[in-house]
């Protein structure tokens, strides 16, 4: 198959677009932007097109896929029994980076949800998103356009790399904005759970509807568990080589990375990420720095794990960040990454 890479600067009768949305009618695939990550996407109520996201990513078909739509009264016609605070999280954080799962509706078959019986939906931002969804119909399946367990894509050049000769087309809307996957709340739960963290946090959705949970078993270890959102049950984001995280002093955490590099330096390709204003204290090494905000963190993050890749590191060694609002999910990407290495300083 060949894979069409196509620039695209505008979306109102964009060209491109009719022929993307052309492709996703059809039962086919087609990779494109959104504010967090780049998505792959196929007709969300075509049982075919989730089969063909899950044979094209490498992904277990029992992670469920995310139900992309472009209008708020889009949602009803796919969930059942949802809230009066769903709408509200909706008419505040619609579009942008929040996913809600609801039970679902028969009109969406069980290869899309990954056998369960709810539904995870969300309203992108990104204007060529929000376009193609539109013109495919309303109802867009897709998760992150990258092969299974990788890095999530932030740029199209990522999705080429892992997806070129599987899929017909990728739109290259440039590099995204957000760079962490949406925020996902569990609203078939007694109380409003997340499930995964991203941009938007708990603190921003209290002050709304009131009390939310936050899931403590974020990745399920138990095998026989059907995961009930993306990424809860499979190590994801990884690079090629093996990652820790540091955590602790800054002092002692530059020691210890610092002693980790002496003792493999000699032997294997070591990188290290971390923050611009500890960057002093890994001059003498291979790093790469993250940032120091957590917006411009949760930005680098996926792209630096590539970099990695690209130069063939064998061990990662990255400095932890605080885990409270976005700070907690990007520890939760590299814990993920890390497969739950951590070392304590």
């Amino acid at each position: 198959m060949i894979t069409k890479l196509i620039k695209i600067a505008q979306t109102s009768e964009s060209e491109e677009i009719k022929q993307a949305s052309e492709l996703i009618r059809q039962g086919e695939l087609v990779a494109f932007p959104t504010e967090t990550v780049y998505g792959l996407g196929g007709d969300a109520l075509q049982p075919d097109a989730a089969s063909k996201i899950y044979a094209a990513k490498g992904r277990p078909s029992d992670n469920p896929l995310i139900v992309h739509i472009c209008k708020i009264e889009d949602l009803k016609k796919i969930a059942k029994n949802i809230p009066d605070k769903a709408y509200t999280l909706a008419e505040h954080f619609w579009p942008g980076p929040l996913t809600m799962i609801f039970d679902k509706k028969d009109c969406v078959p069980d290869g899309t949800t990954g056998g369960m019986d709810t539904v995870a939906v969300r309203m992108p931002s990104h204007p060529v998103a929000l376009e193609l969804i539109k013109q495919s119909g309303g109802f867009i399946a897709a998760p992150s356009a990258n092969t299974s367990g990788r890095p999530s894509p932030t740029k199209a050049a990522h999705v080429y790399e892992d997806l070129n000769g599987k899929i017909p087309m990728i739109l290259d809307g440039g590099a995204v904005g957000i760079g962490l996957e949406s925020t996902i709340v569990d609203f078939t739960s007694q109380v409003p759970t997340i499930l995964r963290p991203g941009f938007l946090t708990a603190e921003d959705f209290a002050p709304l509807i009131g009390e939310v949970f936050i899931d403590p078993g974020i990745i399920a270890s138990d095998s026989s568990i059907k995961p009930k959102a993306p990424g809860m049950k499979y190590r994801h984001y990884a690079p090629g080589g093996a990652l820790t995280i540091v955590r602790g002093d800054n002092e002692r955490t530059a020691e210890y990375i610092t002693s980790q590099v002496q003792k493999y330096g000699e032997s294997k390709r070591v990188m290290v990420l971390c923050l611009k204003d500890h960057e002093k204290n890994f001059t003498h090494v291979q790093h790469l720095v993250l940032g120091n905000d957590m917006q411009e963190i949760a930005a680098n993050l996926f792209s630096a794990l590539r970099i990695c890749d690209e130069k063939k590191a064998d061990l990662i060694y990255s400095e932890a960040v605080e885990e409270r609002g976005l700070g907690r999910a990007i520890m939760n990407r590299l814990k993920k990454a890390a497969g739950g290495e951590i070392v304590d300083v």
